[in-house]
């Protein structure tokens, strides 16, 4: 029985360890698989990121964040693209050439976003990641929104 134990607690471990494609805690405590949702779609999947999941990976922003919405209604800070969410492949060059790069995309509901996640993926993107509720959701938890000019 000890060793019944012992392998399902090894197995867990190692599990956890290998990610298991849900993402890890990040610094700050907050335990980013709380706060995330694999989404399956053709080709693979993407994650969808809660407003506090984003605001914790931007403390140590390690992944490429894109604006997909259209027309501009607003950014979050630290955005490092503009790219609108129906012209995704005719802009690829404005994404990192590595496919298996982090990239985060929103928009104003999640909506748009949701589309590109999907677009991305079809593309051979394996680290595709989607803020969820988009900038009404990050607004609504009291994070400010950029305008451009302002």
């Amino acid at each position: 029985m000890r060793r019944l134990v012992f392998a399902a607690t090894a197995v867990a471990v190692v599990a956890a360890a290998c990610g298991g494609g849900t993402p890890a805690a990040v610094d700050g405590g907050v335990d980013l698989a709380a706060e995330t949702q694999q989404v399956p779609v053709d080709g693979g999947s993407y994650v969808d990121v809660s407003v506090a999941g984003l605001e914790a990976m931007l403390a140590n922003k390690d992944f490429f964040f894109v604006n997909v919405h259209i027309p501009y209604e607003g950014e979050i800070e630290q955005t490092d693209a503009f790219v609108p969410f129906d012209r995704i492949e005719e802009n690829l060059d404005a994404f990192p050439a590595d496919k298996n790069a982090k990239i985060v995309v929103y928009c104003r509901s999640g909506g748009m976003s949701a589309i590109s996640a999907r677009e991305l993926v079809r593309l051979g993107y394996t680290n595709v990641w989607n803020l969820d509720g988009g900038m009404i959701a990050w607004a609504a938890a009291g994070n400010e929104l950029l305008q451009r000019g302002g």
